[in-house]
């Protein structure tokens, strides 16, 4: 995909229908531009920058090469809370090995504005993108409309985690949901399960869609299904319950923390697992070691996405016109939840 043109002063003072000079004295904030700049043309100005995604470099990238060898990281959900911190921390270690050992400085983008939702952006009046030669973007979802700026600029940029196209391909390093979910259902249709479980949501990223398409694909026309919401908000006693009436001998979990609560309330209502129900969990934002259980499941390799994401990133300053996109395997987690059944009841009809 052939690069876009870089956005200068010039443009944006072309398209809002001033001088550069007005344009730099608007950037820059200027007390000498009080007084001097209408409001009118102010805010004609901010408009035309806000929707271009232009930021003013705040300093001289004509080092070597042009660059100043920092690389962003923008997250759409904070990385260090301790809700968080096992989701995030993987990756940002990956990222700092990888940065490391190519020279590059790290940039973590914690100033970023927010929209009128309280949402992170990636641009408007605070972003910084640009004192970075390029960006890693972290998010369980990202905002489509910013995501589709970035494909259409000039911008270095790579993605952790798949993303659908945006007005085009996307540069992404994720991890193959599809396949490791595929081969945890064979698995279990292997060791004899035929009436299945899934409970967990199935549309609000590519993420979450790669999961339940793994599941469904392989499932297909070799077992039963029932699909409970986890939006629902159901308490797991009345997961239990709808899983018990359908008869399933094993559920699948969209989220660990999940299948954590399912497990603790079916074992305290005198269920063994695996014996009297399995329990499959697809990948986490908890590491498997800190779990009280080991649930069949399988580890996700974020530490080589960050590692792998930053070596596309500055492979793409190198060269900008090169989109890829790459999948890692996730290795299979057997776990101490996953046996065969020991009943065949089917679904009621």
């Amino acid at each position: 995909m052939a690069a876009v043109k870089r956005l200068t002063q010039r443009d944006i003072a072309r398209l809002a229908g001033v001088s550069q000079a007005t344009v730099s004295l608007v950037l820059n904030g200027a007390s000498s531009a009080e007084g001097r700049i209408p409001a009118e043309t102010r805010d004609r100005v901010i408009k035309v920058i806000r929707e271009t995604g232009y930021v003013a470099d705040p300093v001289a990238r004509r080092m070597v090469k042009g660059l100043n060898r920092i690389l962003g990281v923008f997250t759409y959900e904070p990385a260090f809370p301790s809700a968080q911190a096992d989701f995030y921390t993987p990756f940002l270690l990956g990222i700092e090995e990888a940065a490391e050992q190519f020279g590059y400085d790290l940039l973590l983008m914690t100033g970023a504005g927010r929209d009128a939702a309280g949402r992170k952006r990636m641009f408007g009046d605070n972003s910084r993108l640009r004192l970075a030669d390029g960006c890693l973007i972290l998010g369980a979802q990202f905002d489509p409309d910013e995501l589709a700026q970035l494909v259409a600029s000039d911008y270095p940029y790579v993605a952790v985690g798949r993303r659908d196209d945006a007005g085009g391909p996307v540069r992404y390093v994720g991890a193959d949901y599809v396949t490791a979910t595929a081969a945890l259902v064979e698995r279990a249709l292997a060791m004899g399960h035929r009436a299945f479980a899934f409970i967990g949501q199935t549309d609000i990223s590519e993420s979450v869609r790669d999961r339940w398409q793994g599941f469904k694909t392989a499932l297909q026309g070799q077992g039963q299904l029932v699909h409970l919401d986890s939006r629902t908000g159901s308490a797991p006693q009345a997961q239990l319950a709808a899983v018990r009436q359908a008869g399933a001998s094993i559920v699948f979990f969209g989220e660990l923390a999940d299948a954590i609560a399912f497990d603790d309330c079916a074992r305290a209502s005198g269920l063994s697992v695996p014996g009297d129900l399995s329990i499959v969990a697809l990948g986490s934002s908890l590491r498997i070691e800190r779990n009280r259980r080991a649930f069949a499941s399988y580890a996700i390799p974020r530490e080589d996405m960050g590692r792998q994401a930053t070596a596309m990133l500055i492979q793409t300053l190198v060269d900008p016109t090169i989109v890829q996109q790459t999948l890692l395997d996730c290795a299979l987690v057997p776990g101490e939840t996953l046996a065969p059944p020991t009943t065949t009841k089917d679904f009621p009809n």
